[in-house]
């Protein structure tokens, strides 16, 4: 499923956010990090998470399909314009020593990735709920058809890149 228009002359617009956390072993091992980490997630975005399972067994890492090993949650509308303005306006500027976000995180096709280290820069969530730091990436999709639209369009919607 494609999200680029046909009409040439159309200004890029984002279609959606997607927040995603890998738990990996963790799930395995302790059965209330989903639920932990599902907490944490809604809070942050506003919308309960999906859980996402191993597709297939490796028994190297002990994992079965089926088991857990991610949350996700895809905002659109209304959610996914106030996660942005929070993200860029309180969260962000809560990052120790930030100089702004990579422009590395583009894939090619109009759409960024940027992996956020801790869930505590976000305000809305308590001290109590966060067991122990987690990362996680958010990715912004766009309907760009190249990474130079969509880096123009997220500096438009106030997205900090860093300089250089």
């Amino acid at each position: 499923m494609t999200h680029k228009t046909h009409n040439p002359m159309a200004t890029p617009r984002l279609v959606k956010i997607v927040v995603n956390c890998g738990i990996g072993r963790e799930a395995v091992a302790d059965k209330k990090v989903v639920e932990k980490v599902s907490v944490q997630l809604a809070v942050i975005t506003g919308q309960k998470p999906a859980v996402t399972r191993a597709r297939k067994a490796i028994s190297s890492f002990k994992l079965r399909a089926g088991d857990p090993v991610g949350l996700k949650v895809t905002l659109r509308g209304r959610r996914m314009r106030d996660f942005l303005t929070r993200l860029v306006a309180i969260a962000l500027p809560r990052v120790r020593d930030f100089r702004g976000v990579p422009a590395s995180g583009f894939d090619g096709r109009g759409n960024y990735t940027l992996g956020v280290t801790e869930q505590t820069i976000f305000a809305e969530l308590e001290y109590t709920l966060v067991d122990k730091t987690r990362g996680f990436e958010i990715t912004f999709v766009t309907s760009a058809s190249n990474d130079q639209e969509a880096r123009r369009l997220l500096e438009t919607l106030g997205v900090p890149f860093e300089k250089g």
